[in-house]
């Protein structure tokens, strides 16, 4: 029986997490949840599973949830808060494996103080990576702690990377859908709305990430982290348009051979290959061969996307641009949801603010997160201005 600690419990990846654990109840079972807000959903999720441990944002918030938990009859859960919380959750000695699926770099913290404990960690927050992956990937080779990725395409990479060596990889191709607005032309991006870039073609995921999608930032993101996961050049990894989303990542090797992992659009497929590594379980989540019939790639226009050309110039930079690529994009995509800015505003100020950018490279977590502070400062300076 593996015991999880989940981050990030009430968002998609935490629920899909948690139907796993309903469908596998031989193989998994719960034993810390940290959430942030979501009270009702917590609630329900701790009287169902029962963990040793829950963590939620604030001090009130857990007061609140061990009331209802007195008045439940709930007995033998300890209620903490903040981030000391969600790290008391992710280093909980009982857990024997952790799921990082907080949003942002709100549980970078706990992701490093799990690889710090040695627990195998199951990453679907590729904001860590982005943001802090050379202290992270350091610190997991040197205590030999696995790094499974939960995102369906490099979850993908990482399946295909186990038929070859390191030095046999010629590129990591990562299948991008292009979004809802792919064929739009581009004098009308300046019409963009949040509904419609809330709108997309084939995954259901959170608003930053649909937004992310719609830019194609998301994808710069990715590139990023496949460079800190796989350890390879930003030169080793390319960005193909890939529509249906059905091929979720390739990997071609330097004999011209090419890998490509192929499954349904179901985020519990890779959370399940993530836990169960390096078995694989029977599941129930199979795939229609018939919707192979047609399937297109085509390149991405970077005059239409620049945040992916943006992603590119930050990942040869590394260290201090990364940080402030993702920090300047969270900002800039709260001020167009919240209709203060176009969406080609977005990619505007993730460009002002790198350029403004020493560079640098972080050696601990506290720099880290000082370095997206003072990023995010700089983005919202230049959208008060």
């Amino acid at each position: 029986m593996k015991k999880l600690a989940i981050l990030g419990s009430t968002g998609s990846i935490g629920q899909s997490t948690l139907s796993i654990v309903e469908q596998f109840s031989e193989r998994y079972s719960v034993a810390a949840l940290a959430a942030g807000h979501n009270l009702d959903e917590v609630f329900a999720q701790t009287v169902r599973w029962r963990p040793r441990l829950v963590s939620l944002a604030t001090e009130e918030l857990a007061a609140e949830l061990s009331k209802r938990l007195r008045l439940a009859g709930v007995t033998g859960v300890e209620v903490v808060y903040g981030t000391a919380g969600t790290v008391a959750c992710s280093t909980l000695p009982e857990a024997d494996f952790v799921v990082s699926a907080i949003v942002g770099v709100a549980g970078l913290e706990a992701t490093h103080a799990a690889i710090l404990a040695g627990k195998p960690l199951g990453l679907a927050n590729k904001e860590c990576m982005v943001a802090a992956g050379e202290i992270l990937t350091k610190a997991a080779r040197e205590r030999n702690v696995p790094i499974l990725p939960i995102d369906s395409e490099h979850n993908a990479v990482h399946q295909c990377l186990r038929v070859g060596a390191h030095d046999e990889v010629k590129f990591i191709w990562l299948t991008a859908s292009g979004g809802p607005f792919r064929q739009l032309p581009l004098e009308k991006f300046a019409s963009i709305t949040p509904e419609q870039a809330l709108k997309h073609p084939t995954w259901t995921m959170g608003r930053r990430i649909t937004i992310d999608s719609a830019s194609m930032l998301n994808k710069g993101l990715e590139v990023i982290e496949a460079c800190r996961l796989f350890d390879v050049t930003p030169a080793q990894v390319r960005v193909t348009v890939h529509p249906q989303s059905t091929v979720h990542s390739l990997v071609e090797y330097v004999d011209g051979s090419i890998l490509a992992q192929i499954s349904v659009t179901d985020m519990r497929l890779p959370i399940l290959y993530a836990l169960a590594y390096p078995e694989r379980p029977h599941s129930t989540l199979t795939f229609d061969l018939a919707s192979l019939s047609h399937l297109d790639f085509e390149p991405p226009d970077l005059e239409r996307f620049p945040c992916l050309r943006l992603s590119f110039e930050a990942a040869e930079k590394g260290g201090a641009h990364c940080i402030a690529l993702n920090a300047a994009d969270e900002v800039a995509v709260e001020a167009f949801l919240e209709r203060r800015i176009p969406f080609m505003g977005i990619p505007r100020t993730i460009e002002r603010v790198l350029a403004a950018t020493p560079e640098a490279h972080p050696a601990t977590i506290a720099e880290v997160l000082s370095t997206d502070r003072e990023a995010r400062a700089r983005a919202r300076a230049l959208l008060a201005r």
